[in-house]
């Protein structure tokens, strides 16, 4: 019996052969420098001078896992809230501040931490960086600032109600994690919980996370190890704070069973189709045979999953998995958007795919697919002074080890035929899968439900 995605395997493995690759030359990831401040503020440093640029980025213990329950949202908030006005300036004056010193100032919260950053021309790095503290550490949360970003964030998840895409991400993570997890719940704050933020909430939440000895500071660029501790100590030498407990999720998942969710989507012409379950967390020492198994089963275009929904059967534009790496476990999903009636087949073909890559060695081929491109678009990642302050905030943030970076294109290469299935058998769990669907229940429930995966549960999304 033929198998027609591997044959579109082999088609695509089989094309002409392209040029032969150069060696890859050596790369090596900036040297960097690790200080602690009297303060017990972070430092790390990676003097980069090819051009006359500095990157900052503070990474603060104050991510939406630190969110009071029944107050979820606020640490998204927090973070949104710092550059809207200071003990110094309002808002406008200090977009105008920035704007002079052509630089840029962002600050944001994922499930992990806040983050508040800067690039800036390096000779303007001192005035620069006295911005970028004074929105670290004083910031005044004007009450008009505060219900503007909340009414963005409820127009937002009115409008989610209304887009199948993101209405699937929200209901798979229901579906994955128990309902006392943070994780089950957004991390912007849902309908419920975003209208009872208040400014005071803000401002406690900033007072207590935001604390020198729960901050590492990145900083890259044109500036040496010891000019970047003065212009920190000239800053925040006197911010003072104990830092809080570590927050933390329960990453707990909602079932140990296979289950069908449909979430009602009416007169949808096609349907957003996630299938998964809980994965592991970033630490885990999996992850490089985990991050090729994934690239040959869902991470690349010319992935089996990819290649079956839409290349052999086309019932999609495109397909793929991934891992949500998070310091705790973040979810495993496959993820596609379908034609509404052949929503129960692309799910049957998804849920075979991961049945093979556990059951069947992949093909020596497929292995050095996933391995070359991995290994070859690494090094173009971090070219700038801001990508590579970005990767030093993770290697922080997931307590990665020091020679990470260097180490990352051996580790790749160094994955095998029987990591990949080693790896798939030990962490893809059929068993455990969770099956959701957004689509129009007259099209879609009697098929789905004929494929006999679980116990089906029927919701409708909040309407706006």
């Amino acid at each position: 019996m033929t198998n027609p995605t591997l044959d579109a395997r082999r088609s695509a493995l089989d094309a002409p052969p392209r040029p032969p690759a150069a060696a890859p030359r050596p790369y090596h990831f900036p040297r960097f420098e690790r200080r602690t401040l009297p303060n017990g503020l972070r430092l790390v440093v990676a003097p980069v001078h090819k051009l006359p640029l500095v990157s900052v980025v503070a990474v603060l213990d104050a991510g939406a896992v630190a969110d009071p329950a029944g107050k979820e949202g606020l640490a998204q908030l927090a973070a949104r809230a710092l550059t809207e006005g200071t003990d110094a300036r309002d808002a406008v004056a200090l977009s105008l501040a920035v704007e002079r010193l052509g630089a840029s100032l962002d600050a944001s919260a994922d499930w992990d931490a806040a983050f508040v950053s800067l690039t800036t021309l390096a000779r303007h790095v001192d005035a620069a960086f006295a911005l970028f503290a004074e929105v670290l550490t004083r910031p005044v949360f004007p009450e008009r600032e505060i219900e503007r970003l909340k009414a963005e964030r409820i127009a937002d998840l009115m409008h989610l109600a209304t887009e199948p895409r993101g209405l699937a991400d929200e209901a798979f993570a229901r579906a994955v994690y128990a309902p006392d997890s943070r994780y089950a719940h957004p991390d912007g704050g849902s309908r419920a919980t975003v209208p009872g933020l208040t400014r005071d909430d803000v401002a406690a939440f900033h007072a207590a996370r935001y604390r020198p000895s729960a901050t590492t500071l990145v900083v890259a660029g044109d500036l040496s190890a010891d000019d970047a501790e003065r212009l920190v100590l000239r800053a925040l030498g006197g911010w003072r704070g104990e830092a809080p407990p570590r927050a933390a999720a329960r990453d707990a998942e909602a079932s140990a069973e296979r289950r069908t969710h449909l979430v009602v989507k009416r007169d949808a012409q096609q349907s957003e189709l996630r299938v998964g379950h809980l994965g592991v967390p970033r630490a885990h020492p999996d992850y490089f045979p985990l991050v090729v198994m994934n690239a040959i089963l869902g991470g690349l275009f010319n992935s089996r999953v990819n290649l079956n929904l839409r290349e052999v059967h086309g019932y999609t534009y495109g397909a793929h998995s991934g891992f949500d790496w998070r310091v705790q476990a973040g979810p495993f999903v496959v993820a596609s958007a379908v034609q509404s009636e052949h929503t129960a087949a692309a799910a049957r073909e998804v849920l075979l795919e991961v049945d093979r890559i556990r059951a069947e060695p992949v093909l020596p081929e497929e292995l050095s697919l996933a391995t070359s491109y991995l290994d070859g678009v690494f090094p173009i990642r971090y070219e700038t002074t801001s990508a590579i302050a970005g990767a030093l905030a993770n290697l922080t943030l997931f307590g990665l080890p020091d020679d990470y970076f260097d180490a990352y294109r051996a580790r790749v290469r160094a994955v095998t035929v029987e990591d990949v299935q080693r790896v798939a058998r030990a962490h893809l769990a059929p068993e455990r899968l969770q099956l959701l669907v957004v689509g129009d229940p007259d099209a879609v429930r009697a098929p789905v439900e004929a494929l006999g995966f679980g116990p089906i549960s029927v919701t409708e999304p909040e309407q706006g």
